[in-house]
């Protein structure tokens, strides 16, 4: 079976890390060395949510209900077909009204993660600990705050006198949820939550096509009369269990690898449409936050023009948020795009939602955004030109490179000539600059409706294939040809 992913928030970090393709980080060139880090992480695994519990206490009376019918029909070895688990099963959080905090595992993922960033860049971690000079921010929301706790306490382990540990207190900031466009500007632009109460329903009428055929598989395989939320359902319980339970025999065993597959992608789909690449609104809401970056890593370079000591500059503003603020800032970077998508997005073109099955796909949730997943912008101070003959920015006699790291493994900038050490000013000019001409207050405002696209077409198309792709004679040859929208 192929990774469990789901970008609402199931597959842990290490898993993430573990099935991503990135390619790990280069050697940095001579005569370079870290100055400066932004970080944007996610929060670290969390229990299921409070709506969540309430579908899966849902999902265990329909199960008995499908259960009981069975076993009034006539056909008595129908029964020998139900999988024994289901049989009485009760959700591992039934009764609890309360869900969505930070477990034992995310703080494990983010204390680690803080190690081994230490570990890594032990240039910009040996200075005394003071809130100007490792700036630690995170949202009001309990997950991302325990996680910049977390993150804090790995950090500076060692470094204070507090405990076997020899910890040390240290500072995380937050901003009201009414006021936080840094790291919740979905929370605070009202264009983005129209257009995502508007096409949320568009979105659901998408997946509708691979939900209907995977249910009559199911229907076929038990002999349950499923729904399509009930399969809905037992999809996101086989992803709770595999990524909080390392349970994969239960609900995971229902589905066979290609309908895994086709289910994770309309994980992806939603993903990309209502938080990703699929519309503008969606990632450029991010521009405080990534005016933020730069204007850190540009306080960073006057810092060193101006020779000014350690201690008396900031060296790192580490952010602890949620994925729709990781995936937003992923896209103003333009990572994960497929072929010359970056060129689409410099002209605002619409883009072509991810390949369908099996097609493969840069965009897949388990990568952009797992719990405690991140992108690291490190900024580097190199003396004269590196290997490549990269143009000189900055002083007289220094250069200024970005390094951008997604889950801690190097990635290339399509916009920077598919560079991973992309020049400062290159980065501004290529990748920042395109998006500054819009304005966060203008774009977060109220406009009038656009009439929603229907999705019926798209529908037609995805149903006239999906039987196919998922017939006895296998998916593989099936062609997913003219399965594309504009949205």
């Amino acid at each position: 079976m192929s990774a469990i992913s789901d970008l609402d928030g199931t597959i842990m970090y290490d898993v993430a890390r573990g099935s991503s393709s990135v390619i790990s980080m280069p050697t940095v060139p001579d005569g370079c060395r870290a100055i400066h880090l932004n970080l944007v992480a996610r929060h670290g695994t969390r229990a299921p949510t409070k709506k969540r519990i309430k579908e899966l206490d849902r999902l265990a009376v329909r199960l008995e209900v499908l259960i009981n019918e069975a076993k009034q029909g006539v056909d008595s070895g129908s029964l020998k077909k139900i999988p024994s688990w289901m049989k009485g099963w009760e959700s591992r959080w039934k009764g609890r009204t309360k869900g969505g905090e930070l477990t034992s595992e995310g703080e494990e993922e983010l204390y680690n993660l803080a190690t081994r960033i230490k570990e890594r860049f032990q240039g910009l971690f040996d200075e005394e600990y003071h809130p100007d000079v490792y700036s630690i921010r995170a949202t009001q929301v309990p997950r991302a705050s325990a996680s910049a706790v977390s993150f804090g306490l790995g950090l500076l382990s060692g470094k204070g006198k507090l405990g076997p540990g020899k910890n040390r207190g240290f500072s995380v900031l937050s901003e009201s949820r009414a006021s936080d466009i840094c790291l919740r500007f979905f929370d605070t632009c009202e264009t983005y939550k129209a257009y995502r109460k508007r096409k949320e329903p568009d979105v659901e009428k998408q997946k509708e096509p691979i939900l209907e055929h995977v249910t009559a598989a199911l229907v076929n395989r038990y002999h349950l009369n499923f729904t399509t939320q009930d399969v809905s359902s037992l999809w996101f319980l086989c992803k709770q269990e595999a990524s909080l339970l390392n349970i994969t025999n239960q609900a995971c065993g229902l589905f066979n690898e290609a309908e895994v597959q086709f289910l994770e992608w309309t994980d992806d789909l939603e993903g990309f449409v209502l938080k990703g690449y699929g519309e503008s609104i969606n990632y450029r809401m991010g521009l405080p936050l990534l005016k933020d970056v730069i204007q850190s890593m540009e306080e960073a370079i006057i810092a060193k023009e101006e020779n000014r000591p350690d201690g008396t500059y900031e060296k790192a503003r580490l952010r602890f948020a949620h994925a729709e603020t990781v995936v937003p800032f992923s896209c103003l970077l333009g990572l994960f795009l497929e072929g010359s998508d970056f060129e689409k997005i410099q002209r605002e073109e619409a883009l072509d939602l991810p390949p369908v099955p099996p097609q493969g796909r840069n965009w897949k949730g388990s990568v952009v955004a797992p719990f405690a997943g991140n992108n690291m912008l490190v900024l580097y101070q190199c003396t004269g030109k590196i290997s490549d003959g990269s143009m000189i920015s900055g002083g007289q006699n220094n250069s200024y490179f970005i390094q951008v790291l997604h889950n801690e493994a190097s990635v290339s900038m399509p916009g920077c000539g598919n560079k991973d050490f992309c020049p400062f000013e290159e980065f501004k000019e290529k990748i920042v600059k395109p998006h500054l001409k819009h304005d966060y207050n203008m774009i977060c405002k109220i406009k009038p409706p656009v009439a929603s696209e229907d999705p019926a077409s798209f529908i037609s198309k995805v149903s006239s294939f999906i039987a196919g792709l998922l017939s006895p004679k296998g998916y593989r040859a099936v062609s997913a040809e003219g399965v594309k929208t504009e949205l």
